[in-house]
């Protein structure tokens, strides 16, 4: 009944305004009854199909028109105009907004508009649908309103649109006020401002309303501080807040209309020669509980307009740094509650804003800032809650803590090699052109922003920003793309290549085809100077249980002929030897027994070891040692001495260098700590030690790594060997999980490092151990730490204690270089359990790393490995990688100034009393290993099974050999036929270790030679399908001198493939003349594949090289869908997605870069023409899927990966063998998964993967700069497609992942 009645009421209504259009009053009933009647008075009628129609008179099917009235606006009836442009909808609003179009159509005004407006607002204020739809995409609602706003002339009418607009956008968020600006109602409002402020005198409310509003708008508005500079805003709000200090109502939008002006670096100049600064420091001032709301504002105001550089300066000048600092430690004293941490955030966003210029920090500094935040920031700690204030605290204090000078002589290397060549071009050229009194350390001065040039620089084009940035760095000229095979040398050039390759020539009539037994191996080379078990100190006398005692020398002569004539570290008195050499035998024979490579020496053996002599045997007396015999141990079991005498032993006679006697005979247990639960059970019997030896071959010899070491030749001549490459390492028998980030770390860590400057008395700044200082004094008490890096790949320049147990370690660059400080190796002693020892390695230059992502540095225990427990275990607690207070100079930098050094901070607990341990960024695998695994293959490996060649490839710069590997099946016989399908064999090129820092590299190599030298019957079908060619590694020099990327010419070998220089990269010249070679006999491999690590990237992944993949990044799909291409260059990453646990398909890319156009990769595939050219990266770090999720990885991880990528290349050579060739068409489809992909470009010179990483509950700024834009490192700096440091300042909404399945 009510409905029909409204019905009926509303129908009345209309016919009355129909009858009486003439009369003002008659608009007005029809406006009542049109916002009174219900929907189911018929105002809206739906259709059957659910739709709505428009609306009608319920009493009529057709519209009414309604006669215009004379003096009044001519309203139509709402029958007359049923909807507006392509609104439907069943609101009351519909009519409204349709009444106010005719009032703007008929450009009247009366109180119709007024009562309309208001009406409208009133179901604004209260119906979020109504704002809805007046927003609706289509909707002309907004259209209307500001069509009135800009015409009426009417005060009422324009303060109820004005709070009109000032509902939708609230409520609506940025959508709404985007929607409000692309109508252009910013326009509109800054003339409406205009127009208001040339009134006299001033509608306070309607200033009020057009601030607020555009306060909400501007931001959305791109244009804006141009629109609002053009217009003459500006000196508008300036002048009403200082004309309205003491009006809150008013300042309060004022305020924050300026804050929004001042996003437009020209505006902020503008304002502050206009006194702005001034003016807000007006309204700022100590702890008050009245306008609170006001004070926020003007603080955030505040900190927008000290961005600029030029009201900053103004702001130092007047001493408002002091100022602020006052201002907040007033609150902070009086918030106690912490009601007001907002306003207390405000002041420190303002100081971070004046300390980015170099006046700001300087009075931040002189006004005592760096305590008084330390201070405060101290006492906030203990309210989760005030984590932003501890934050920006930390942000400032890091940014104004002054920078310090790395201390050392010169940024150079500590070692110098003489280039045979000196580059015309380039780093290396422009070092050795420096003065030599040049200060290379340091800048004068740390930055040059002190010319306002905001000014000049602005640019109108603000809507730029927003532009989808475009990767220049991606090749987009096809024709450079496409493959092109050059043979760069002659056929007559490349014939110097053929002695490496007599499989394709040899008959193998000379083969005696059955099988053999291994070989026994026998050394041949020259020896060279003294070889020395290193400690980390000089050895003390009279206390022979300490393992600091382990220094041993080796006897050996320069020459055999001139051993006689020169004293040697270690003489053997001959007639001892001739005496006792029964004896010796005889103990010796009864000590050889084998132990398992799994469990390593049995703690009764190892016991004995206090003592450890490298000397050369006699081999009589040690035959049990011989590199021939089938089964050795994995950490051989040398001649052992004791510092104590037993009774019982005979004495042997050996002199050490010191002059002292020394027992060798049956083991003694002496000078090792033991384990009860493990030693209770065990003798000293020999033979109680013998276990199972596994079936493989066993790699580690130590006493043949003393042999290969002797010929190792490195620029400082190391005489010494660090214990983890002597004894060998083991995988440990547990998992390693990734590491939980603490909360808070970073800042606690950077709180530490402050207090250095605010109580510099505790520091004790002492150096212990300084490569560049050869006559340093080494500390004598007991409670310092001892170092030592002087062993082949070891890399530690100095170290400086900083309290008790904390050290600041500085790591050397890499030869004739001045930066690539990453890699680190060096030995720990003289340490105490149950110390937390902190160490800060302070000058790494990579701008983030997995550190900060759960990856631990890695520890080698002595006193371990002794006690059965040979390897290297993730360790370090509060670990933490952050931007430091040291500065590089311009020369490290590339020219750019201020550049910051970053800090690798770890915290050990060490579990033995005076152990000496060992430090790595990563597993170590030296040159001697390397050289000790392949000598031990060679002998053990089967020749009638197995074709086995280790030739030398060329010799490096500093003299050392370059081993080539070949690897294939023997022929069944020397038949034609068995010796044609030897010979056809396909080609498959591996090489590893461009840069020696990524030492899981070689680890990964070693599985792939180990598994390709094993009995497997997979490994024997392998080397059945194809013929390996291996460069295990292709930088020596590098490597052996401790190098993190270059080699001695102090250049990145992986960026000399296009034009290689045989005199300073002969290692790659050669290489790549390998490659040339086969292409020149139609030999071409069928995969290339570098093999890599990746320091800021988990799980193992690949990059190749495809033209369609690389041109669809461009965004010209037109031109991608031209382009046909071979799909083959994704089956392996697939196939090895599938079957290796490690892998991760997803983080693999085959986007071309003109930035790696001279690597490895690019050159094979573009040169050569090798389509399957592949860079294979593994994580130094750990994985974030499958298997081995969450957990750090190890060499066994990264050996299994290498021999899964055997197990891959035999899964390539069935699907593209002839008979196979038809391939699954999901397998080499790709279009679907680059449709899918969303590969986001973040540097102008580096394509990346993005990290995928998750956010720290804890906000990192790795930045010590709060303005730190694009911190994009050398090209040359930067690792194969490692992130640049522009995707650390990404929010995790703009990181994607790549997915390229």
């Amino acid at each position: 009944m009510r409905a029909g009645s409204a019905a009926a009421a509303a129908a009345a209504a209309c016919s009355a305004a129909c009858s009486a259009a003439s009369s003002a009053a008659a608009v007005v009933a029809v406006a009542v009854a049109v916002a009174s009647a219900s929907p189911a008075a018929g105002v809206c009628m739906k259709t059957p199909g659910g739709g709505r129609r428009g609306i009608r008179c319920a009493s009529r099917k057709q519209p009414v028109a309604l006669p215009a009235a004379s003096g009044a606006a001519a309203l139509p009836s709402p029958c007359q105009r049923p909807v507006l442009t392509r609104l439907t909808n069943n609101s009351r609003i519909v009519g409204l907004l349709a009444q106010l179009e005719k009032i703007n159509t008929e450009s009247t005004e009366s109180d119709t508009a007024r009562y309309v407006t208001s009406k409208i607002l009133h179901l604004a204020q209260s119906q979020e649908k109504t704002r809805r739809e007046m927003t609706a995409k289509g909707s002309t609602g907004m259209e209307v309103l500001l069509s009135t706003l800009e015409n009426t002339k009417d005060l009422q009418t324009t303060l109820n649109i004005l709070s009109i607009l000032v509902e939708l956008v609230s409520a609506g968020g940025g959508r709404r006020a985007s929607f409000l600006v692309a109508k252009g109602g910013s326009q509109i409002l800054l003339q409406l401002l205009m127009n208001a402020s040339k009134e006299s005198p001033l509608n306070e409310e309607l200033m009020v309303q057009i601030h607020s509003i555009l306060a909400k708008i501007g931001p959305k508005d791109k244009k804006f501080g141009v629109k609002a500079r053009i217009n003459g805003a500006l000196n508008i709000t300036l002048n009403l807040v200082k004309q309205n200090l003491q009006n809150p109502r008013l300042v309060l939008p004022c305020l924050q209309l300026l804050r929004v002006y001042s996003a437009n670096s020209v505006n902020s100049v503008s304002l502050g020669k206009n006194g702005v600064v001034e003016l807000l420091f007006k309204i700022i001032g100590p702890f008050s509980k009245k306008n609170s709301g006001l004070m926020k504002v003007a603080l955030d105001t505040l900190a927008a307009l000290l961005k600029s550089k030029t009201n900053a300066r103004r702001a130092v000048d007047r001493g408002y740094v002091q100022v602020l600092l006052t201002i907040y430690v007033d609150w902070h004293r009086h918030d106690n509650r912490h009601r007001n941490m907002l306003i207390r955030k405000g002041i420190l966003q303002s100081l971070k804003s004046v300390t980015n210029i170099k006046l700001g920090r300087k009075a931040f500094i002189d006004a005592n800032g760096m305590k008084i935040l330390y201070n405060t920031s101290q006492e906030c700690l203990a309210v989760r809650t005030l984590d932003p204030l501890v934050n920006t605290s930390s942000l400032i204090m890091r940014k104004c803590f002054p920078k310090n000078r790395l201390p050392l002589p010169t940024i150079k290397s500590s070692f110098h090699f003489q280039l045979p060549v000196i580059p015309v071009t380039g780093p290396v050229a422009q070092l050795y052109s420096l003065p030599p009194e040049v200060d290379d350390v340091v800048d004068e001065s740390d930055d040059n922003d002190d010319i306002d040039l905001e000014a000049e620089n602005e640019t109108e084009n603000e809507d730029d920003v927003d532009q989808n940035f475009k990767n220049d760095d991606i090749e987009t000229d096809i024709n450079k793309l496409k493959p092109q095979q050059e043979p760069g040398r002659t056929i007559e050039e490349l014939k110097m290549y053929e002695h490496l390759f007599p499989e394709l020539v040899d008959d193998f009539q000379d083969y005696d085809l059955i099988s053999k037994e291994p070989k026994p191996f026998v050394f041949e080379g020259k020896v060279r100077g003294p070889i020395v078990v290193p400690t980390a100190g000089e050895e003390a006398s009279g206390n022979p249980g300490n393992l600091r005692k382990g220094i041993v020398r080796t006897n050996v002569s320069p020459k055999a002929d001139e051993s006689d004539k020169k004293p040697t570290c270690v003489d053997l008195a001959k007639e001892d030897i001739k005496d006792n050499d029964r004896t010796s035998q005889q103990q010796l024979g009864d000590q050889n027994r084998t132990i398992s490579s799994a469990q390593g020496l049995n703690n009764d053996i190892v016991k004995a070891l206090d003592r450890i002599t490298l000397q050369n045997i006699p081999p009589q007396t040690a035959p049990g040692f011989t590199a021939g015999a089938k089964k050795d141990y994995s950490l051989p079991l040398t001649v052992l001495t004791c510092t104590k005498a037993c009774p019982h032993m005979a004495t042997c006679g050996n002199v050490l260098f010191e002059g002292r006697t020394v027992q060798l005979g049956k083991l003694c247990c002496t000078g090792v700590e033991t384990e009860d639960d493990e030693d209770t059970e065990s003798t000293s019997s020999v033979e109680q030690a013998s276990v199972e030896v596994s079936d493989g071959p066993t790699l580690h010899d130590s006493d043949l790594y003393i042999e290969i070491v002797k010929n190792t030749k490195s620029v400082p001549e190391y005489s010494e060997v660090a214990y983890p490459d002597y004894f060998g390492h083991i995988p440990p028998p547990f998992k390693e999980p990734i590491l939980e980030r603490p909360y808070g770390v970073q800042r606690t860590k950077i709180a530490q490092d402050i207090e250095r400057l605010i109580h510099q008395s505790d520091i004790i700044d002492r150096v212990v151990y300084d490569l560049d200082n050869p006559n340093y004094a080494i500390p004598e008490e007991g409670d310092i730490l001892k170092f030592n890096s002087k062993f082949e790949s070891g890399n530690l320049r100095k170290v400086i204690q900083i309290r008790k147990n904390e050290y600041d370690l500085i790591l050397n660059s890499d030869i004739n270089s001045n930066h690539y400080h990453q890699w680190f190796y060096f030995e720990v002693s003289g340490m105490r359990p149950g110390v937390a020892y902190r160490f800060n390695i302070i000058n790494c230059e990579k701008s983030n790393s997995q550190f900060n992502y759960g990856m631990q540095p890695l520890m080698y225990s002595v006193q371990e490995a002794l006690n059965a427990r040979p390897w290297w275990i993730r360790v370090g607690t509060d670990i933490c990688y952050y931007k430091n207070h040291f500065s590089r100079s311009s020369v490290a930098a590339g020219g750019q100034k201020g550049k910051s050094y970053y800090t690798i901070t770890f915290t050990v607990n060490f579990p033995h009393k005076d152990d000496v341990c060992y430090f790595a960024y990563h597993y170590p695998y030296t040159y001697s290993t390397l050289q000790m695994h392949l000598q031990k293959l060679e002998s053990a490996h089967n020749p009638q099974q197995i074709y086995f060649r280790k030739d030398v490839l060329c010799e490096t710069l500093s003299g050392n050999t370059c081993p080539l590997v070949t690897i294939t099946a023997m022929p069944e016989s020397n038949y034609y036929e068995h010796i044609c399908q030897f010979r056809n064999r396909p080609y498959v090129f591996l090489s590893a270790r461009v840069h020696p820092g990524e030492t899981n590299a070689s680890w990964v190599m070693k599985g792939t030679l180990e598994y390709l030298m094993s009995n497997n019957p997979t490994a024997q079908s392998l080397r059945e399908s194809y013929i390996f060619k291996i460069v295990p590694m292709l930088n020596p020099d590098g490597v052996i001198n401790g190098n993190h990327r270059c080699s001695l010419s102090g250049e990145d070998l992986n960026r000399q493939w296009q034009s290689p220089n045989p005199d300073l990269h002969p290692t790659i010249y050669h290489a790549k003349g390998l490659l040339q070679y086969l292409a020149a006999v139609k030999h071409l491999p069928l995969v290339y594949c570098d093999y890599h690590g990746h320091s800021r990237k988990k799980n193992v992944f690949m990059y190749g090289c495809s033209i369609k993949e690389t041109v669809w990044h461009t965004n010209d799909n037109a031109t991608s869908c031209d382009v046909v291409e071979d799909g083959g260059y994704r089956t392996l990453p697939k196939i090895l997605s599938h079957i290796a646990p490690a892998f991760c398909m997803s983080s693999c890319s085959f986007v071309v870069e003109k930035s790696k156009e001279s690597t490895a990769r690019v050159v094979v595939w573009r040169e050569i023409g090798v389509q399957r050219s592949y860079t294979m990266e593994s994580t130094l770090c750990g994985c974030d899927q499958g298997k081995y999720k969450g957990l750090q990885i190890g060499t066994r991880e990264l050996e299994e990966m290498g021999a899964k990528f055997c197990v891959g290349l035999l899964r390539l050579k069935r699907l593209t063998s002839p008979l196979e060739y038809n391939l699954p068409s999901g397998l080499l489809d790709f279009e679907n998964d680059l449709i899918e992909s969303n590969c986001k470009v973040t540097s102008p010179t580096t394509y990346v993967l993005d990290e995928d990483e998750p956010r720290f509950l804890e906000e990192v700024d790795y930045s010590a700069e709060s303005n730190d834009d694009l911190d994009t490192e050398l090209a040359e700096n930067a690792g194969d497609y490692e992130p640049s440091a522009q995707e650390e300042v990404l929010s995790d909404s703009e990181l994607s992942r790549t997915y390229l399945p």
